[in-house]
C-alpha cells in the first residue's frame, strides 16, 4: 500500500501537465508492457536485450544495475550510444527507442552460485507526454556453468575460437540452447558431381545466408559455387540488413573431381545464426562426410586449385625440418642462427666472452682465444638445445624461470664481480686445489678457464638470450606436435652453433689483437669491465623501474668519461691519444649527466633521454607514443574481449609480452610507435597478455594457442575467429609488420571456401 501511495504522489505533477493530452489519446501502457527485456548470462557478464514499444523511450543516464547476490560483483555497464532528445522534464538527454543491447560484466567473489539476483533501475516516458516514475525490477538469473578452457590451438592450425557453447560474449545463456541443438546441417549426394547442402533450423532461430560456406578437405575434390535460394530480408543489430533463413534451407553444391571412382568426401561446413530473442551465436564449423558415387565428369584440379592456405614463417620452417634431409636441416638452421646472432638477443654474449679472454692476461694466442670461444659456444649450444627439449617434454617455460627477479639479480651481481676483476680489484681464478685437480686430469694448466668458459656459455643460453624467433618456435613445434625429438633437437643445436659462430671469430681475433704487455692491457681490461657493468644494467632493466635504469646508465656513462680522462689535466707534453681520450671523456661525462637529469625529470630511454621529460615550461619534449593495449590475464578475459570486438565490428590483436623479453621492447620502441602501423590498427582492439610472472593463468593462456614464449602476436578478424598462419613471432620491422597486419585482417577465416551465392 505504501508503494502504491508513493507512486501516486510521484505521478501527480505529471498528471497535471498531461491531463489534456490523456483525454484525447489512449491510456499509456503499463511499464512492464512498454519496456520489455530479457536477461541472460554469458559466464562473465549479464546481457540485457531491451525491446521498447513504439511511442516510448528510456533515458540512457537513468539506467543502472545492482547485484543482490553477495558473491556477484558488477563491473561498469557497457551501454550503446542513444538518440539525442530534449524534453521538458530532464532537458537534453540520450534516449533509447525500439531495441538496444546492454552488457554488464561481473566477477565472482568466492564460490559461484547457481543463480544471481540482478536489480535493474530505469526511467522512461511516452511520446504522448507521459513519464513513468523510476522503475525497479529484480531478476533471478540462472548462471551458466563455466567449463575449463578447451584444447590448445597450435600455431598454423585451422580452428574455431567460439566460446564453449558457441555464443557471442563467451558461451551459453540460460534459456538458449547451444548451437548444435539449434542448427542441423546435412549432406545428400545427388550424383557423383553434385551435393545438396541442407540445414534444419528450430523455430525462433535463423541462419545468415552470407555466413554459409563449404570447404572440401580432400585433395581429389574441390567444392564449387554453393547455390542457395533467396532468403528473407531481416534487419538486426548484429549485421544490419541481411538475407536469413528460417525453418530449413537446401542449397546445391557442384563438386569438381580429379578421379571418377566412388569416394567418401569430407566437407567443412561453416555457418552462423541468431535467435529472435536477441542472442547471436559465434560462427560455427562442422566437418561432414558424404558418400559420392562414381563421377560422370573429372577435372584437372591443378588448373583451378586456389592458393594454399597461409602458413606462418615458423610453420614453413617446421615443414622444412620434417621434410628435408637431415643435412639440409643442419645447414638451414645454422644459417638461421647466423642471422639471429646479429640481433640484440645474442650481442650481449660478446662482452662476456671478451672479458673471459681478456682475463687470460698478455699471453693469449689466437689458438687459445679460439679454444675459449669454442668452449663457451659448446656450453651455450648444449644447454640451449636441452632447454628447448625440456620445454616441450615438461611443458615448462625454462627461460621464464631463469628470468625470475632473484635469478636476474644473482647474475647481474656476478657480472659486477667480473667487472671488478677487470679493474684489478682481485685476481679471477679458481682455487689452487681445484686448478691442480683439473690440471692433473687433463694435463692442461689452463683447463680451469676453459671449464669456466663452458659454464658461462651455458648460463648465457638461459639468461642472456631471453627471446624467441621463428626458427626456435619451428623446432619446438616439430618436437611438440610430431614427437620427433631428434630432428627438433638437431635443429636447435645447429641454430645454436650458428648463433655462436661469430663468437669463434671474436675469440680467434681477440687472441691476435690483444696487446701483449704494457699499460694498454690495463686500459683494455678496464674497457671490458665497463662492458660487463653495462650488461649487468641491461639485465637489471628487466626488473627495475625504467627511470632507475636510466639513472644507472647515466652513472656508468659518466664513469666511462672519467676513465677516458675527462677530469685529467693535460700538459704541454700530452700525446694526441691523451687529448682525444680527454675529448671523448668530457662528452661521455656530459651525456651521463644528461641521462641523470632526464631520469630525475621522468625520462626512461638511454638513447633518447629527453623523451617524455618535463622541461619546466609547461610543455613536454616530443616523444614517440606507442600503442595503448588493454591487458588480459585469463582465457575467459580474452574470449570476452574478442567477442566484444566482433560484436562491434572490429578486429583484435593479442600481444604476448614479458618484462624480460628483449624483442618485446624492440617492438614497443620501433614498431608500435610507427604512425602507419598505428593507422592500420585504428579499428583494432589491442589486447596484451603480460606473461612475465609465468603463473598458472599465464600458462593456460600460452597453452591455449600453443605459444612457447613472447613476443608472439595473434590476430582475430571481425568474425571473432583467429587468422591462423599469420602469427608473428619475434621482432618485425614496422614496414613489414604493417603489410603483415593488412594481409592478416584481409584474409578470410577459411582460405579455401565456397561462399554462398
Amino acid at each position: 500500500m505504501n508503494r502504491f501511495l508513493k507512486n501516486c504522489l510521484l505521478l501527480l505533477p505529471v498528471f497535471a501537465l498531461t491531463s489534456g493530452v490523456q483525454a484525447q489519446d489512449a491510456p499509456p501502457l503499463q511499464a512492464d508492457e512498454a519496456f520489455v527485456y530479457v536477461v541472460a548470462d554469458t559466464g562473465n557478464a549479464f546481457e540485457i536485450d531491451w525491446v521498447i514499444e513504439d511511442g516510448y523511450y528510456l533515458y540512457r543516464d537513468q539506467l543502472s544495475f545492482e547485484s543482490d547476490t553477495a558473491t556477484i560483483k558488477l563491473g561498469k555497464p557497457r551501454l550503446p550510444e542513444g538518440q539525442t532528445h530534449e524534453d521538458e522534464y530532464f532537458g537534453k538527454q540520450q534516449i533509447y527507442r525500439d531495441r538496444f543491447y546492454v552488457t554488464v560484466p561481473y566477477s565472482v567473489d568466492g564460490l559461484r552460485p547457481a543463480t544471481a539476483d540482478l536489480v535493474i533501475k530505469s526511467r522512461g516516458c511516452a511520446d504522448i507526454g507521459f513519464c513513468y516514475p523510476p522503475q525497479e525490477w529484480s531478476e533471478s538469473v540462472k548462471l551458466r556453468k563455466v567449463k575449463q578452457p578447451g584444447p590448445k590451438l597450435q600455431l598454423g592450425e585451422v580452428g574455431n575460437t567460439a566460446g564453449e557453447d558457441g555464443l557471442t560474449g563467451g558461451g551459453g545463456m540460460g534459456d538458449f540452447p547451444p548451437p548444435d541443438e539449434v542448427f542441423f546441417p546435412d549432406l545428400f549426394a545427388v550424383d557423383g558431381n553434385t551435393v545438396e547442402v541442407g540445414f534444419r533450423i528450430i523455430p525462433g532461430y535463423y541462419l545468415y545466408k552470407a555466413k554459409i560456406s563449404v570447404t572440401s578437405l580432400s585433395d581429389n575434390a574441390m567444392a564449387g559455387q554453393l547455390e542457395l535460394p533467396k532468403g528473407k530480408i531481416k534487419v538486426d543489430e548484429f549485421f544490419g540488413e541481411s538475407e536469413v533463413y528460417y525453418d530449413e534451407v537446401v542449397g546445391k553444391l557442384t563438386i569438381a573431381r580429379a578421379t571418377p571412382a566412388a569416394m567418401e568426401l569430407e566437407l567443412e561446413v561453416g555457418y552462423q545464426g541468431c535467435a529472435d530473442g536477441g542472442l547471436c551465436y559465434l560462427p560455427q564449423t562442422r566437418v561432414l562426410t558424404v558418400a559420392l558415387p562414381e563421377a560422370s565428369a573429372i577435372t584437372d584440379l591443378s588448373t583451378i586449385r586456389p592458393p594454399d592456405k597461409p602458413v606462418s614463417e615458423q610453420g614453413r620452417m617446421a615443414k622444412l625440418i620434417t621434410e628435408s634431409s637431415i643435412w639440409g636441416v643442419i645447414a638451414a638452421f645454422f644459417g638461421f642462427g647466423l642471422l639471429l646472432s646479429l640481433t640484440p638477443c645474442v650481442l650481449p654474449m660478446v662482452p662476456i666472452l671478451t672479458s673471459i679472454i681478456a682475463g687470460e692476461g698478455d699471453e693469449t694466442s689466437p689458438a687459445r682465444g679460439f679454444g675459449l670461444a669454442f668452449s663457451y659456444v659448446s656450453g651455450m649450444s648444449i644447454v640451449y638445445t636441452a632447454a628447448g627439449i625440456i620445454t616441450v617434454l615438461l611443458a615448462v617455460q625454462v627461460q621464464a624461470a631463469f628470468n625470475a627477479t632473484w635469478v636476474i639479480s644473482l647474475f647481474a651481481g656476478l657480472f659486477v664481480l667480473l667487472a671488478i676483476a677487470m679493474f684489478g680489484g682481485y685476481d679471477l681464478q679458481m682455487p689452487s686445489s681445484i686448478q691442480s685437480r683439473i690440471a692433473t686430469a687433463s694435463g692442461n694448466q689452463k683447463s680451469g678457464t676453459t671449464v669456466g668458459a663452458f659454464i658461462m656459455g651455458a648460463l648465457s643460453a638461459l639468461i642472456v638470450t631471453a627471446c624467441v624467433a621463428p626458427a626456435l618456435i619451428a623446432a619446438l613445434l616439430v618436437m611438440a606436435e610430431t614427437g620427433n625429438i631428434i630432428r627438433g633437437g638437431v635443429s636447435l643445436f645447429a641454430m645454436s652453433w650458428g648463433m655462436g659462430a661469430p663468437l669463434l671469430l671474436v675469440g680467434a681475433a681477440q687472441g691476435h689483437l690483444l696487446p701483449k704487455a704494457g699499460p694498454w692491457m690495463v686500459a683494455i681490461k678496464g674497457a671490458f669491465g665497463f662492458m660487463l657493468l653495462g650488461l649487468a644494467i641491461w639485465m637489471l632493466g628487466r626488473i627495475l623501474p625504467p627511470r632507475l635504469t636510466l639513472a644507472l646508465w647515466g652513472v656508468l656513462v659518466f664513469m666511462i668519461g672519467v676513465f677516458l680522462g675527462g677530469l685529467t689535466s693535460l700538459g704541454t707534453d700530452s700525446t694526441s691519444a691523451q687529448k682525444v681520450g680527454k675529448g671523448f671523456g668530457v662528452l661521455s661525462m656530459l651525456y651521463g649527466l644528461l641521462m641523470l637529469f632526464a631520469a630525475m625529470a621522468g625520462g626512461t630511454n638511454p638513447l633518447q633521454p629527453l623523451a617524455n621529460v618535463n622541461t619546466g615550461t609547461g610543455g613536454m619534449v616530443a616523444e614517440a607514443h606507442g600503442l595503448e593495449f588493454q591487458r588480459v590475464k585469463t582465457v575467459a578475459d580474452l574470449d570476452r574481449e574478442v567477442a566484444a570486438a566482433a560484436e562491434a565490428g572490429k578486429t583484435a590483436m593479442l600481444d604476448f609480452y614479458a618484462d624480460w623479453c628483449v624483442s618485446c621492447k624492440e617492438m614497443e620502441a620501433y614498431t608500435f610507435t610507427d604512425p602507419q602501423v598505428q593507422a592500420t590498427l585504428a579499428n583494432t582492439v589491442l589486447l596484451q597478455a603480460d606473461v612475465t610472472k609465468n603463473d598458472d593463468e599465464d600458462k593456460a593462456l600460452l597453452q591455449r594457442f600453443g605459444v612457447f614464449g613472447p613476443p608472439t602476436i595473434i590476430f582475430f578478424g571481425t568474425d571473432g575467429l583467429q587468422r591462423h598462419g599469420y602469427e608473428v613471432v619475434g621482432y618485425m620491422k614496422a614496414k613489414d609488420f604493417d603489410e603483415h597486419v593488412q594481409k592478416a585482417f584481409a584474409a578470410p577465416a577459411a582460405t579455401v571456401t565456397a561462399q554462398a551465392q
